[in-house]
C-alpha cells in the first residue's frame, strides 16, 4: 500500500526547493559575463528564445522556471523509478545496491574510473569528470560539478529511448539543473528515501506524485476563481487534474476493454481474473473484434496515464492468451492498441514514461527498441494567410481546408474537444507532402503542418474503447474561448467541461457499439441543465453498467466536494436492453466504496437492472435507476404538478439587510398583516408586509418571522439598480403576492417541509409557493410518498420550482374520498399554528403555554409537568395524524411496500415538542 501522505510531503517540498534552485541557476546563466555564455553559447541562446516565447521579461522567466523545475522533478523521479527496477546498469540517482543512502552509484563508479561507453561517447566528457574528481581541475564544488556532468550525460543517453522525459545533449535544460544534488536533504536524496523499492513496483506512484506536485498551484487557481478570475491555458491543467483510484480504473477498463474481448471470445478465461467485471446477459449486438490488435483504446485526457497502464496489463493477458510471443507483445500494444492525448506536457510525459516502464517490466530489452508510446500532447498551431495559401490544395474546398489547418489555434485550452474533419485530413496530408523542406521557411511550415496532421490523426478517427477521467470545470470558471466553444459545439453539455467530454468521447467511440468508459461528476444524471444530454444518451448510447459512487470516492480531495459516477456507455445500444446499476453512495471513504463495489459485483449488495426506456419516463429523464416498478408506474401515469398548479419563485431583493426586517423590529403602525392583494397593500399606506423566507424544517404552518419593505407597491425595491442602471432586484411573479399558498424552503439539508400560508404574504426566492389553499395538495406534499419521489427529482439539497413542477399527481381510485387527507392536513395545520403562536416569535403570540399550565399555589415542578404532558399529547397527536397521512398517500400511489409511514417523534415539527426541545438543547 503506497503511503500517499509521504508522497504528498515530498512533492510539496520538492516543488518549492526546485523552483528556488532553478531560478538561481537561470539568473546565473543569463548574467552578462556568465561562464555559460562562454562554454555553452548555443544553450544560452536557446534559453533566451524560450523565455521570449513565454512572454519575455519577468513573466517569461517565471514560466521557464516553473516548467524546468517540474521537468527536473520528473527526471529525478523517473531515474529513481528506473534505478529501483534495475533499468539502469548503474543506478544514476540512487546509491549502490543494498544501501539506503549515500552518493549515487554512478558517481562512485566514476571515482573508480568506470564509465559506461554507451553513455559517455565523447572522451572530453570523461576527461573533465575525471579531472574534477582527482583534483587536476579546480572547482568550488568539484564533486557536485562532476555529478552534474554525469547526470546530464545519462539524461542525454535516455533521451534516445524517451525523448519526452529526458533532454538531448546540449539542451538549455542542463544549464538549469538543480544544484547541491549530493546533499543529504536534496531533492535527489529525498526521492531515494521517499520512493522505496516497494513503492516503485507500480507506476501508480508516478501519478500520485504528479497530483501532489501541482496541488499548490491548484490551490492558487481555485483562489483565483473566488476572485472571478477565469481559467486559461495556464490554469486548466492544475484546476482539472485528479488522480483516479486504482479500483475505479479497474472497474472501467474491465467492463469496457475486458467486456469487448469476452463478448467476442466467450471461451476466454479472462473474466475469471477481473474482480470488478459485470457478466453480460444475452448480448447479441456488440462491436466485432477478431484479433487483439483491433481492440483500440483511447484516453483523450490521459493525465499521467493510469487508465492506459492498466489497459496495457489487460491487453497483455489477452495477447498472451492468444499465443503471441512475449517478446512481441509490448511493442504490439504500444503500436496498435493504446492512444492518449493531453494538453499538459508534463502529464503527457509521465503517461508515456509509465507505459514505457510497463513495457520494460514485461521485456527487459524493450528500451533498446526505441518504440514510442502513442501519447500526444495537443499543442497550439496557427498559420498566417500566406501560409494558408501554400497549404491550400488546388481546386479543393478552401473554407474546409482553412478550418482544418486553424482548428488547433486554441489547443492548449480545448485539447481533445477539437474535432478535425476526417475527410479534409486526407487532402491536407497530401498537400503537406508538396511543401519544400529545403528552405528555412519551408522546413518550418512543413514541421508545423506535420504537427497539426499528427494531432488530427489522433482526434479524427474512432476507437473501440474510449476510457477517461475527464477534466471537471463549471462554465462560470471558463474563459471566453472555452465557454464559447461549449455554447457552440456542446450546447447540451456546456454547463461543465466533463459533460462536453462525455459528448466528445461518444464521438470518438466507434458508431457500431463502441464503448465509452468514464468517471465524472454525477450532476449530469440529475440536473435540469443536462436533460438534453441525458435523453440523447438514453436513446442512442445507454449505459451498460454504472457504479454510482456519490460523495467521498476520492480520499485525496476529501469531504463532499465531488460526487461521482463511473459508467460504461455503448454506442447504438438498444434502449430496450437492461443496464446494471450499482448503488455505492453509502460508503464514506475510498476503502468503503471499494468494498461496496466488490460486494455488488459478487451479488451480495443490491444491484438494479432496468432499461433506458424505463428511465426516460422519469421527469427530465433523470438517471433514477433505483426506482421500483411501482415508482416508475407513478411517473409514467401521473400528471406533472406544474400542469395543475405551477410552483412560482418569489422576490429576490438583492439586498436583504436593506429591505428585510424581523416583524418585531419595525413599528406595528407601519405594518400590514392582512392585505389580500397588491391593491389592498398599496391602499393600506403601510411600509412593511409579511415575507416568507424559508427557514428551518417545519411542516404545516410557521416560519413567519420577516417583513419586507413593499411600500407603494414595492417602488424602492423595483427601482433598486446598480451604477449602470441595471435592475439588481428580481420581483418575480408579483401577481401571486398576498395570496394564500403552500410554501417551502428551497434549500434543505434533508427532507423538504411544506407549510400553508394564508393571505397577506410576499414570497421570497428561497421560499417559493404553490398558489391556492388546497389542503389535499399540502397533505400529499408532506407525505413520505412525496419525499421518496423527490429523491429522484432533487438529488441535491435544493428543491427548485422546476423539480416540484415535475412531481407526478395521480389518482388510482382509492375507495376513500379526498376529504380524508384534507381533514388530516387541517388538523395538523391547527396543531402547528397553535404551537407557533404560543411563542414570542409569532405576531399572533398571546401567552406562554407554561403560564397557562400554572395554577394558583402550584409549584414550578407541577407547572412544568403540566406543560410537558400537554406538549407530549400535541406531539403524539401530530405524529398519529402524519402517520395516517403517510399511509393514505402510500396507498394512493401504490407504494405501500417501499415507503415508510412511521414518523419519529423527534421529526414532528412542533416547537414545543419535548423530544425536539431535548434534541435542540
Amino acid at each position: 500500500m503506497i503511503d500517499t501522505k509521504k508522497l504528498e510531503a515530498f512533492a510539496a517540498s520538492a516543488r518549492s526547493g526546485l523552483i528556488a534552485e532553478v531560478e538561481a541557476r537561470l539568473m546565473a546563466a543569463l548574467a552578462p559575463a556568465s561562464t555559460a555564455r562562454v562554454e555553452a553559447p548555443g544553450a544560452v541562446g536557446e534559453l533566451e528564445d524560450a523565455i521570449a516565447r513565454h512572454g519575455g521579461g519577468r513573466e517569461g522567466r517565471r514560466r521557464i522556471v516553473e516548467e524546468q523545475a517540474y521537468a527536473w522533478f520528473n527526471r529525478i523521479v523517473a531515474l529513481r523509478f528506473m534505478d529501483a527496477n534495475r533499468c539502469t546498469p548503474t543506478p544514476v540517482v540512487s546509491p549502490e545496491a543494498g544501501r539506503a543512502s549515500g552518493q549515487p552509484a554512478v558517481l562512485a563508479a566514476a571515482k573508480r574510473g568506470e564509465f559506461d561507453p554507451d553513455v559517455f561517447t565523447r572522451p572530453a566528457q570523461v576527461e573533465r569528470i575525471t579531472g574534477l574528481l582527482d583534483g587536476t581541475l579546480t572547482s568550488h564544488d568539484a564533486q557536485g560539478e562532476a555529478y552534474g556532468l554525469i547526470l546530464a550525460a545519462h539524461c542525454a543517453f535516455w533521451h534516445r529511448a524517451m525523448p519526452f522525459m529526458f533532454a538531448a545533449d546540449g539542451s538549455f535544460t542542463s544549464l538549469l539543473m538543480p544544484g547541491n544534488l549530493l546533499a543529504d536533504g536534496s531533492v535527489r536524496a529525498t526521492a531515494v528515501e521517499t520512493l522505496t523499492v516497494e513503492d516503485c513496483q507500480d507506476v501508480e506512484v508516478i501519478g500520485w506524485l504528479y497530483q501532489f506536485y501541482i496541488s499548490e498551484r491548484k490551490n492558487e487557481v481555485f483562489a483565483g476563481f473566488k476572485r472571478n478570475k477565469k481559467a486559461g491555458p495556464d490554469e486548466i491543467p492544475a484546476a482539472t487534474q485528479l488522480f483516479t483510484p486504482d479500483w475505479i480504473v479497474r472497474y472501467l477498463v474491465q467492463n469496457s476493454v475486458g467486456r469487448l474481448w469476452l463478448l467476442n471470445h466467450p471461451e476466454s478465461a479472462l473474466g475469471g481474473r477481473m474482480e470488478y467485471y459485470i457478466e453480460p446477459t444475452g448480448e447479441e449486438d456488440f462491436l466485432r473484434i477478431e484479433r487483439p490488435e483491433e481492440l483500440t483504446v483511447m484516453d483523450p485526457a490521459c493525465g499521467s496515464g493510469h487508465m492506459l497502464t492498466y489497459a496495457f496489463d489487460l491487453l497483455y493477458e489477452i495477447y498472451e492468451e492468444e499465443g503471441y510471443a512475449p517478446s512481441e507483445i509490448p511493442e504490439l500494444i504500444l503500436t496498435h492498441n493504446l492512444r492518449g492525448t493531453e494538453i499538459d506536457g508534463r502529464a503527457g510525459a509521465l503517461a508515456a514514461f509509465a507505459l514505457m516502464m510497463k513495457a520494460r517490466a514485461r521485456q527487459r530489452r524493450f528500451l533498446r527498441k526505441h518504440v514510442q508510446p502513442r501519447i500526444r500532447v495537443i499543442e497550439p498551431a496557427e498559420f498566417t494567410p500566406d501560409e494558408l495559401d501554400r497549404l491550400a490544395s488546388a481546386g479543393g474546398d478552401r473554407r474546409a481546408e482553412e478550418d482544418f489547418w486553424q482548428c488547433f489555434r486554441h489547443a492548449d485550452m480545448l485539447g481533445s474537444l477539437i474535432r478535425p474533419d476526417s475527410e479534409t485530413l486526407a487532402v491536407a496530408k497530401a498537400q503537406a507532402e508538396t511543401l519544400d523542406p529545403d528552405t528555412l521557411a519551408g522546413a518550418n511550415l512543413r514541421e508545423r503542418a506535420e504537427q497539426v496532421l499528427c494531432q488530427a490523426e489522433y482526434l479524427a478517427r474512432e476507437y473501440a474503447v474510449v476510457v477517461t477521467n475527464p477534466p471537471y470545470m463549471g462554465s462560470k470558471n471558463m474563459d471566453a474561448v472555452l465557454s464559447d466553444w461549449g455554447k457552440t459545439h456542446h450546447p447540451a453539455a456546456k454547463a461543465d467541461l466533463f459533460a462536453a467530454f462525455i459528448e466528445r468521447c461518444l464521438a470518438l467511440a466507434e458508431g457500431g457499439h463502441g464503448l465509452v468508459a468514464m468517471i465524472t461528476m454525477q450532476g449530469w444524471m440529475f440536473l435540469g441543465s443536462f436533460e438534453e444530454l441525458r435523453r440523447r444518451i438514453l436513446s442512442s448510447a445507454p449505459p451498460v453498467t454504472m457504479a454510482h459512487l456519490g460523495e467521498r470516492a476520492f480520499d485525496s480531495i476529501g469531504g463532499e466536494v465531488v460526487s461521482t459516477a463511473a459508467f460504461i456507455l455503448e454506442q447504438g445500444r438498444s434502449p430496450e436492453r437492461q443496464s446494471c446499476y450499482l448503488r455505492l453512495v453509502e460508503g464514506s471513504s475510498e476503502a468503503e466504496k471499494e468494498e461496496l463495489l466488490a460486494e455488488a459485483v459478487r451479488g451480495s449488495a443490491p444491484r438494479f437492472t432496468l432499461t433506458a426506456r424505463e428511465l426516460a419516463s422519469v421527469p427530465g429523464a433523470r438517471i433514477a435507476y433505483w426506482l421500483s416498478p411501482a415508482m416508475l408506474r407513478v411517473f409514467a401515469e401521473g400528471s406533472p404538478l406544474g400542469e395543475i398548479a405551477a410552483p412560482k419563485q418569489g422576490l429576490a431583493t438583492a439586498d436583504n439587510s436593506r429591505f428585510l426586517r424581523h416583524w418585531f423590529e419595525v413599528s406595528r403602525d407601519k405594518s400590514c398583516f392582512t392585505a389580500a392583494s397588491r391593491e389592498e397593500a398599496a391602499a393600506s399606506g403601510a411600509k412593511w408586509f409579511p415575507h416568507l423566507k424559508g427557514g428551518a424544517f417545519r411542516k404545516w404552518w410557521g416560519n413567519q418571522e420577516y417583513v419586507v419593505n413593499w411600500e407603494h407597491d414595492g417602488a424602492e425595491i423595483q427601482e433598486f439598480r446598480d451604477a449602470g442602471g441595471k435592475q439588481k432586484s428580481r420581483p418575480q411573479n408579483i401577481d401571486s403576492y398576498f395570496k394564500p399558498a403552500i410554501s417551502w424552503s428551497r434549500v434543505s439539508s434533508g427532507e423538504p417541509s411544506f407549510r400553508f400560508t394564508s393571505e397577506g404574504f410576499i414570497p421570497n426566492d428561497v421560499a417559493p409557493v404553490i398558489l391556492g389553499s388546497d389542503l389535499e395538495r399540502l397533505a400529499l406534499l408532506n407525505s413520505t410518498a412525496t419525499q421518496r419521489i423527490l429523491e429522484s427529482l432533487a438529488a441535491t439539497m435544493h428543491f427548485e420550482v422546476g423539480q416540484l413542477a415535475e412531481l407526478p399527481i395521480i389518482d388510482f381510485g382509492v375507495p376513500d374520498d379526498n376529504s380524508k387527507s384534507a381533514s388530516i392536513a387541517d388538523g395538523l395545520i391547527e396543531l402547528s399554528r397553535g404551537d407557533w403562536n404560543s411563542y414570542e416569535l409569532s405576531w399572533g403570540f398571546v401567552g406562554s403555554p407554561l403560564m397557562e399550565c400554572t395554577q394558583p399555589n402550584e409549584s414550578l415542578e407541577g407547572a412544568l409537568e403540566c406543560w410537558w404532558n400537554d406538549s407530549t399529547r400535541a406531539g403524539r397527536e401530530a405524529q398519529e395524524l402524519e402517520e395516517e397521512n403517510n399511509r393514505y398517500w402510500a396507498c394512493v400511489y401504490g407504494l405501500e411496500d417501499e415507503v415508510p409511514t412511521e414518523v419519529p417523534l423527534n421529526r414532528v415539527s412542533l416547537t414545543s415538542n419535548p423530544w425536539r426541545v431535548m434534541q435542540n438543547s
